[in-house]
């Protein structure tokens, strides 16, 4: 388990929330999903696509980033888009395809919740809950997933500071819940050449900060499929305990976020990249 030294002085112009806080709690925290750790020396990938969108689609997917090494599977059941009138999931639907392909592959399944009262049904559901960007202060919703007792895996808000970040945090911590999981997702900076500004920063300072294990999303985080591969490895030599990555068995065709999904065999090829990137900082891949 990892330790890291709190007499490093980090002047953050804050006061870093109790429950999270590294001071309060030097080792971190070891986060479980189903046979999946996050905060050890493993690092953990999570992928597949941004939305369901089909069984076909999904299972597709599935099976080819379990085979390239993703251990936890990602599918969007329930989607917050800008526009009213964009794809916005399957739901139910949607949640059952996830158990029906997690029976066969043993992927456990993380999925988004956007909503106190879908967390009943998604628990029964889902492995991990996540917290989108959009919800990252819905403070309702944050105590809600930590009433539920699932790991929830909480994405920093696209114009978080980590001090609002953290506090967030605080909330599923402060309802009983400590499997928490923190994601670095890029933030909206005045910059306009990629969708958003992957501040990766945020990695070593967060792992300072807090015993919470760390994960980033480079996919989000740049909106450009050529640049996830780069951003990958870049996050994992910062010190990410993770990452969680979109790819679609047929990109072009996509009903979300297309662009910087990453197709199965580019997927295959990042995984063999990472394990190499892993190796070279004393990790390895799970």
């Amino acid at each position: 388990m990892e330790t890291i030294p709190c007499s490093i002085p980090v002047n953050v112009g804050f006061t870093v929330p109790s429950k999270v806080s590294r001071a309060n709690k030097p080792e971190t925290t070891l986060v479980k999903v189903g046979d999946s750790e996050f905060g050890g020396s493993g690092i953990v990938i999570i992928a597949g696509p941004c939305a369901v969108e089909s069984q076909e689609q999904l299972f597709v997917t599935a099976r080819s980033v379990n085979n390239s090494g993703a251990r936890i599977l990602r599918g969007g059941a329930f989607k917050p888009r800008s526009s009213p009138y964009s794809f916005q999931g399957m739901g139910e639907e949607g949640l059952n395809l996830l158990s029906m392909i997690r029976s066969e592959t043993h992927q456990p399944v993380v999925t988004e919740v956007m909503d106190t009262r879908q967390v009943e049904m998604v628990a029964e559901y889902a492995d991990m809950l996540q917290v989108g960007s959009r919800n990252m202060q819905n403070f309702p919703l944050l105590k809600e997933v930590g009433m539920s007792k699932k790991p929830v895996l909480l994405k920093r808000g696209m114009m978080a500071t980590i001090e609002e970040f953290l506090n967030a945090a605080e909330y599923i911590l402060n309802q009983g819940n400590e499997n928490v999981i923190l994601c670095e997702r890029g933030i909206r900076t005045f910059e306009t050449s990629t969708r958003n500004t992957l501040d990766l920063n945020a990695v070593p300072m967060l792992k300072q900060l807090t015993h919470l294990p760390v994960i980033v999303d480079p996919s989000h985080g740049t909106g450009i499929r050529w640049m996830v591969a780069p951003m990958a490895k870049a996050a994992i030599a910062a010190g990410a305990d993770g990452l969680i990555i979109e790819v679609h068995y047929q990109p072009e065709t996509a009903l979300c976020d297309g662009h910087q999904s990453l197709s199965l065999d580019e997927f295959e090829e990042l995984m063999r990249g990472l394990k190499k990137i892993a190796e070279a900082v004393g990790r390895s891949i799970s």
